[in-house]
């Protein structure tokens, strides 16, 4: 049987997997909620 306490004492991430966040991160892209932060801001820039 598995012993899921003991399998995540021995787990350590990969290297790579840690690189390629951090790239990702540093990207900073805009994602949805940017997007819809700023249509509402163009919104009511508009109404005014």
């Amino acid at each position: 049987m598995i012993d899921f306490d003991e399998e995540l004492r021995k787990f350590h991430p990969s290297k790579e997997l840690e690189d390629a966040e951090n790239a990702i991160r540093a990207l900073d892209m805009t994602d949805v909620v940017d997007l819809i932060v700023a249509l509402e801001e163009k919104s009511k820039y508009q109404q005014q």
